[in-house]
């Protein structure tokens, strides 16, 4: 039988996929070992709203973390890093124990009280991206996260 471009190109999606599959049922799950990264808690008890406890993080590509930003409740804070958010494969946000499964990422996360929002992912692409407090950037609410 002559092969044609048409069915060289089959044949060789044929190959492909049969490795995709394979390679799928070895492959691990990436939401387990999930690492823990230094929570960012806005504002302390002692009453300054405009501190911060971690102002950059790093983590790698490909790998599966949990990151908890907290709000100590002095302020109305927007936690933004919608490129960042973009760049990840978010797997859930925990909410008082409450699962939120998106089907794409968040532009930011908000809070209007004190709590802890958690941010369960596995990031996708490596880069610098910034995030910061929206309106308390010039107030030192800014940081980095980088993904090598």
């Amino acid at each position: 039988m002559k092969k044609t471009p048409l069915r060289a190109g089959l044949a060789l999606a044929a190959t492909l996929c049969a490795g995709l599959v394979a390679g799928g049922a070895s492959a691990g799950d990436l939401v387990k070992g999930r690492q823990n990264l230094p929570e960012i808690v806005l504002g302390d008890t002692s009453g300054n709203d405009f501190v911060v406890s971690v102002k950059d993080i790093e983590m790698e590509s490909g790998k599966s973390y949990r990151l908890d930003v907290t709000s100590n409740g002095g302020k109305e804070y927007k936690f933004m890093a919608p490129e960042f958010f973009r760049m990840i494969w978010m797997n859930q946000i925990v909410i008082n124990h409450l699962e939120i499964h998106p089907y794409g990422p968040p532009h930011h996360i908000e809070f209007d009280d004190a709590g802890t929002i958690s941010l369960e992912f596995v990031t996708i692409r490596p880069g610098k991206y910034d995030w910061w407090i929206e309106g308390l950037e010039e107030k030192g609410m800014k940081g980095t996260i980088t993904v090598k």
